[in-house]
Order: structure tokens, then sequence, then C-alpha cells
């Protein structure tokens, strides 16, 4: 997926109200910018961090600048949680994920559940219907036994659990689903979910797991031009409630 440009290096003042960050641009002009992410963004809102913003022409726009990335020691992180549908889309279209391949259609935003829309839905008339939901991961808390540590969610997450039980809803009616976990930044080689921050989450999980839905956990390559599907990484079927149970699975890297 093609980021706006040119894009605009800057440095964080501070992040307040969620959606707002004061910030200086790299020839001195202090300005409040847009930051399109609802979570914590738990070790990103440093200040004095580097940050890369696009421009907004739009005459209508209070605040024409969008944050998009964050630049940490081992790469870009991509913080802009509308990002994630578009690129896992543009990856499927392309046929670099091998478990999403050979669906002769691909519709987002379809309605389904109580009172949700699917971020993708596949369809091919030889083959089950697959609901694919598509979360956005920045979250990297590194431990002892595992450095390279992508979690999911940084945050209480009410609608993210619904979503989980509305897929395994999905699954008891005959069809396809996939979760796909999307790492945006280049320094995890793991994933697993961040059950001390919303149980609840943890909870539907287990049970989307139990019934038959799907996992996919991807990161990707990120620049200031574009971000990209990179590979799949290592899922750990446990949580950082349950230490002891470290079972996982590795799935093919993307061509």
């Amino acid at each position: 997926m093609e980021l706006p440009r040119p894009l605009h290096p800057g440095v964080l003042i501070k992040r307040y109200k969620r959606f707002l960050a004061d910030v200086v641009l790299e020839d001195g002009t202090e300005l409040t910018a847009h930051c399109p992410n609802p979570g914590r963004m738990t070790g990103l809102m440093t200040p004095g961090t580097k940050i890369w913003l696009s421009r907004s022409d739009n005459p209508k726009r209070k605040l024409p600048f969008t944050f998009e990335l964050f630049e940490e020691q081992n790469g870009l992180v991509g913080i802009n949680t509308g990002y994630p549908n578009a690129i896992v889309s543009e990856a499927i279209i392309e046929g670099k994920i091998s478990e999403l391949a050979g669906y002769e259609t691909l519709r987002r935003e379809v309605n389904y559940g109580s009172r949700s829309r699917i971020d993708v839905l596949l369809e091919d008339p030889s083959r089950d219907r697959c609901w694919v939901e598509i979360k956005n991961v920045h979250l990297k808390r590194d431990t002892d036994v595992i450095p390279g540590l992508a979690e999911f969610p940084d945050s209480v997450t009410t609608r993210g659990a619904r979503h989980l039980y509305e897929l395994a809803d999905q699954v008891v009616k005959g069809d396809r689903a996939v979760m796909v976990y999307l790492v945006q930044r280049m320094d995890c080689d793991q994933f697993r979910i961040a059950g001390d921050i919303d149980p609840a989450y943890q909870k539907a999980f287990s049970h989307a797991l139990a019934v038959g839905v799907e996992v996919l956990c991807l990161d990707v390559c990120i620049t200031t031009e574009r971000i990209r599907v990179r590979r799949s990484i290592d899922c750990l079927l446990y949580t950082s409630q349950s230490p002891r149970d470290q079972r996982g699975y590795s799935m093919p890297c993307c061509a």
C-alpha cells in the first residue's frame, strides 16, 4: 500500500486526548497533528521520538497533518489503524498470503453478525465463504524469555472481543473464518494475546480457537513510501497470563 507523499519528518512533543499530538517539524514549526489511533500506543509516545507525518490539502480539515510512522531503534512503526485492511487486501489480491489465496471475489466492509461489518469477505463458487477480520498490532513488550514479541490488544477492546465471537458464529454456520493480526512494525518475530491487559479478549480468543477460527499473524516491510506484507510470524497460543503453556505454531512466509 502506498503512503501519502511526501511524508514530513518531525519530533513528538506530547500526545493527548487520544487523537491529538503536538509536534515540531524539521524546519522548527510547532503544530498539532491528528493521531489516527485510539489505543494507548504503549512504548511509542516518548517525547523526542522521531515521527513522520502526512499533510492533507483539504481546506475543511482543522488539522492538516496526520501521524503516519514512528521511528524506533530497529525500524519504522506504522500507527495508522485505517491502513491494515488495505494492506492485507492488497496482499490477498496479489496472492502473497497462501492461506487466503484462490478465492474468486474479495469484498470489504460487509455487514454480518449483530451490528458489525467484516473487514474482508472472500467468496468462490467451489468453496465455503471466508470471513476475515483484521487487527492492527503495534504493542511490543520484550521479555527476557521472549524478545521481539508483539502483542494485542494494547487496551481493553469490547468491540474486538465481539468480533471474535461473531467469527466463531460463522464457523458454527459452516463457513470459514480467519483472524488476522497485522504487526505494523519490523522488529518482532513472535505474537501473542495480551491477556493481562484484556482478560475478556483472551477468553473470546480461546473460544474462537476452540470453535475453529483460524489465526494468521503477519508483519510488514515499512518505508516512508509504502507498507507491504512481508511474512508470517509465529503465533504463540498462550498468553501473558499462562507462560508455562508455551505451545505455538509457525506459518510459511508470504511470497
